[in-house]
């Protein structure tokens, strides 16, 4: 998901006139980072301790 928030995210940023998609990276970057720390202090996620 932070790969693909970071992929549209410059997508947007080069293509001026798709500024929409500079601001679903963005959300798409916030959303995986806050994942990220969920899942890395050991809190299940969706009712599952382990994302495989």
């Amino acid at each position: 998901m932070i790969i693909l928030g970071v992929i549209l995210l410059i997508i947007g940023l080069l293509v001026k006139a798709l500024a929409f998609l500079t601001w679903i990276g963005i959300i798409l970057i916030i959303v995986g980072v806050v994942l990220l720390i969920l899942g890395r202090s050991g809190r299940a996620i969706g009712g599952r301790n382990h994302w495989y």
